[in-house]
């Protein structure tokens, strides 16, 4: 029986559902006493990880890629729940200050190494492709998340730094740093070749790595880091919407990806009306943290891998109707 060209459609985000239903649980119910920056590294593994693992489905592998490909999609959901019971082993198990919750975030540390290693091998057979180098390297950089997380559970102080700040790098990594690398790559598969472009895949790798270090050691980097990959989102989401106009795209994934660049400007208009709100209400930037992670995280994020992973599945379709209708002329 043949099979409705709706039906796969439907089910594309089917395996990202349990993940999601454990991610309201744990950001909604009093029973995970987490921190916020706990519930967004374990949102990144039960919801982010799986949508960027849907993105590449229809990638081009060698042999070794797919053989990765398939234990990534096997191993992604008990790595999450392996992050999951880390948090809970420090928060409410009772093994706070114990190696066990680093014990356990060592399953979520290998399945990022399995992502990176992914993404390694996608950048050598990329043969100087900016797009394939651009999602290669936000794959790497879930590693660099993974290992910020361990350190984190294990609770090391490494170059002196707040062991919160080691989680605030795990986020960032898991966000950020590996997901905007992934869009423009993304991007970069449809567009049209521009000049301009191998520009912004650069400064896309080398932005996430300032803000990083800066973190740390220095925060001028870490402002000038914040400005480059700022502006780089801006550049994305300028072409982005301006392709989203021009062409007759999956109407599924012109949604989401406008909402996804919609959330994008909004956190930076609150941005600029940030000193003139604080004077009006006396809000704090903790008050605004909420709005921005939010923001960014189901907005800009969320919404763009769904966005994204829509126009991949609606390429993918046309491409094989083209290719079936080839094959019935020439019969």
């Amino acid at each position: 029986m043949k099979r409705s060209p709706k039906q796969p459609m439907k089910s594309l985000l089917m395996p990202v559902i349990p993940g999601g239903i454990m991610t309201i649980l744990i950001f909604y119910l009093d029973y995970f006493q987490f921190q916020l920056v706990e519930k967004f590294i374990l949102y990144a593994a039960f919801v982010i990880v799986p949508l960027v693992i849907l993105l590449l489905r229809y990638d081009a592998q060698n042999k070794q890629q797919r053989i990765m490909f398939v234990l990534m999609k096997w191993l992604q959901y008990p790595a999450a729940l392996l992050t999951l019971f880390s948090v809970m082993s420090n928060k409410m198990w009772g093994f706070e200050g114990t190696a066990i919750p680093g014990m356990l975030s060592l399953g979520w540390l290998l399945f990022t190494l399995l992502l990176g290693i992914y993404g390694l091998t996608t950048i050598v057979i990329a043969k100087g492709k900016a797009a394939e180098i651009a999602i290669g390297a936000g794959l790497v950089y879930f590693f660099i998340g993974g290992i910020w997380f361990t350190l984190y559970q294990y609770q090391v102080d490494l170059f002196n730094a707040n062991v919160t700040t080691h989680a605030l790098s795990s986020v960032h990594f898991h966000f950020s740093s590996a997901i905007v690398p992934i869009f423009i790559g993304a991007l970069g598969r449809i567009m049209a070749k521009k000049n301009w472009y191998p520009w912004v895949v650069a400064i896309d790798i080398i932005g996430p790595l300032l803000i990083a270090f800066g973190m740390i050691f220095s925060k001028p980097i870490e402002y000038v880091g914040v400005a480059l990959f700022a502006c780089n989102i801006v550049v994305y989401t300028a072409y982005l919407l301006t392709y989203l106009r021009k062409n007759n795209l999956n109407m599924k994934a012109a949604f989401f990806l406008g909402l996804s660049c919609l959330a994008f400007y909004t956190v930076v208009v609150i941005s600029i009306f940030y000193p003139l709100l604080k004077k009006m209400y006396s809000l704090t930037i903790l008050d605004f943290i909420p709005i921005y992670g939010a923001l960014h995280a189901f907005g800009f994020v969320l919404c763009g891998l769904i966005g994204w992973v829509y126009m991949v599945n609606s390429i993918q379709e046309k491409k094989m109707a083209k290719e079936n209708r080839w094959v019935g002329t020439s019969l």
